[in-house]
């Protein structure tokens, strides 16, 4: 199944060439217009990123996302500055979003990740490994954790994690075809 993805910045949908914050291309103004048009054309499932949620921790597209939410009903998973029970709370139980995506959190906190899927169950957990040069990134791309990707994906299924969207940075943006590196 193919997963489209809207990726947010200041409320837009946007793509970033090779994780890349300063090279943005904005697709669309109104991002729960651009998840209606997905809808329509068959997508069975949709990938929210917060971009500045992820470089920053916090969430910042909550808006956004809620208007997302509201526009569809194809199931969403969320990723991008998950790295509280209260944010992952906000998203699942008042937002209804169907999975939360963890990334930072789930390299730097590991129990957390256990908390979680406790907590909502491994349909509703996924961990976002993001690639660098074989090595997991945290913060929106932008720190290097120093983690070997293979070896936390394995780890990761060990607690039980179902679900893994894994990025491989290098070839994030241009799409000239799918990257193989990983």
């Amino acid at each position: 199944m193919i997963i489209p993805a809207i990726d947010l910045i200041s409320g837009e949908a946007v793509r970033l060439l090779k994780g890349d914050y300063s090279q943005k291309t904005i697709y669309s103004k109104n991002p729960a217009e651009l998840a209606k048009w997905f809808e329509m054309a068959g997508a069975k499932y949709l990938h929210v990123v917060d971009l500045d949620g992820a470089k920053s921790g916090a969430s910042a597209n909550t808006g956004t996302i809620r208007e997302i939410r509201e526009a569809v009903s194809i199931p969403i998973q969320v990723g991008g500055g998950i790295r509280t029970a209260d944010t992952a709370a906000r998203y699942l139980e008042d937002l209804k979003i169907d999975r939360v995506i963890l990334g930072t959190a789930a390299i730097e906190e590991p129990g957390f990740v256990r908390e979680m899927i406790a907590k909502y169950g491994t349909d509703r957990i996924v961990v976002g490994v993001d690639v660098r040069s074989g090595k997991v990134a945290t913060s929106g791309w932008l720190q290097d954790s120093g983690a070997d990707y293979l070896k936390f994906i394995g780890e990761l299924t060990k607690i039980g994690i179902k679900y893994i969207v894994a990025t491989d940075i290098s070839g994030a943006g241009p799409l000239p075809s799918p990257n193989g590196a990983m």
